[in-house]
This record gives C-alpha cells, sequence and structure tokens, in this order.
C-alpha cells in the first residue's frame, strides 16, 4: 500500500486518488499508514457479519466513495461472488508467486519446498476462485543457495512494489484490455 501511496504523491501515478483503505483488523497498519497520509481508514468488524453480510457491507463503501478500482494489499480474506461481480475487472490483487503455482498462503515456503530455480510476483484481477483471475503482470526472480521465506520474501517485496504500482499506472492510464483469461497492455 505504502509503494502506490509514494507513487500518487510523487506523481508517478497521475489523475489517481485512494479514496479510503478498509481493513478487517483494528490495529492494522495499513489505517495507521491511510491516517498518516491523509487517507480515510475503515475498519469493518468481521465479527459482525457472516461472509455476505461483511462484503455487501464493504461494497456499500466502495460505491459510496464511488471507487473505480480495488486494490488489495495484505487482505487475507476470501471476496464473496456479488463483491467480486460488483467490480468485474476493477479488483486487482498481487500474490507473490508465479500463478498458476503455489496459490494461497506462505507462497515463498511452497516454492522453496519445491525446489523451483525461479519465482517471482503476480499482478491479477480478482475472480472467485483463489488466485485465478486473468494475470496482468509477471515479475521473476532466480532462488538463490540458502535462501530461506524470509529472504525470499524481502527480496521478492521489491518486485511486488513495483509491479503494483506500473499495473495500477496502467489501469489508470487505461491501457488494460481484458479479453477472457487474457490481459494485453495497449501502447
Amino acid at each position: 500500500m505504502q509503494s502506490i501511496i509514494d507513487a500518487i504523491e510523487s506523481g508517478e501515478i497521475k489523475n489517481a486518488e485512494i479514496a479510503c483503505v478498509i481493513s478487517d483488523k483494528e490495529d492494522a497498519y495499513a489505517l495507521k499508514r491511510a491516517e498518516k497520509h491523509g487517507i480515510e481508514g475503515i475498519y469493518v468488524n468481521p465479527k459482525t457479519y457472516d461472509r455476505q453480510a461483511y462484503d455487501d457491507a464493504v461494497l456499500k463503501i466502495l460505491k459510496g466513495k464511488e471507487t473505480d478500482l480495488v486494490l488489495l494489499a495484505g487482505y487475507l480474506r476470501i471476496i464473496s461472488d456479488s463483491l467480486v461481480n460488483a467490480y468485474k475487472n476493477k479488483i486487482i490483487n498481487i500474490h507473490p508467486s508465479l500463478l498458476p503455482s503455489f496459490k494461497g498462503l506462505h507462497a515463498q515456503k511452497q516454492a522453496l519446498d519445491y525446489g523451483v530455480k525461479f519465482t517471482g510476483c503476480t499482478v491479477h484481477f480478482v475472480e472467485p476462485d483463489l488466485d485465478a483471475g486473468p494475470i496482468i503482470l509477471q515479475k521473476i526472480i532466480a532462488i538463490e543457495d540458502g535462501d530461506t521465506d524470509e529472504t525470499l520474501s524481502e527480496r521478492l517485496l521489491v518486485e511486488e512494489n513495483k509491479a503494483y504500482r506500473e499495473v495500477v499506472k496502467l489501469f489508470v492510464e487505461n491501457k488494460l484490455e481484458v479479453n477472457g483469461r487474457f490481459v494485453k497492455i495497449k501502447k
């Protein structure tokens, strides 16, 4: 999230503003970051809703803010079909693997355990299935001898930040064209 805030504030991403930050964790650092940058932070308590009602509450907030794009950053909840469908090809997630490999949690550990030589990150549109939406952009890094979850995650985070900023900029500039599973980046 900080990378996106910085890119907007620096002018790297033009004609964009962050309408709000929504979290399902009251003490999420994202809410503190938002406050520091004058962005409204909203905590939605998941204990007061069932899954569908929670997403309905989030959807109401997003619609009220006239949100054009939803970015998931450290948001580990599975999103309901109704929320995904309300923002078809307008919810973007980043995952720390080269999807479709190593879906779900602990992707770096999965990659290390499997013994792959390369991993990376994937920025994709969100669909109802977990980590399955159309792929927008991927960045690749080599796995080095002696890598641990921590060292791999640290090196990968640099690429994740670059990739997410790049995709948000492309979206804002209307340079993404989705055709089924394929995303074309227009010149």
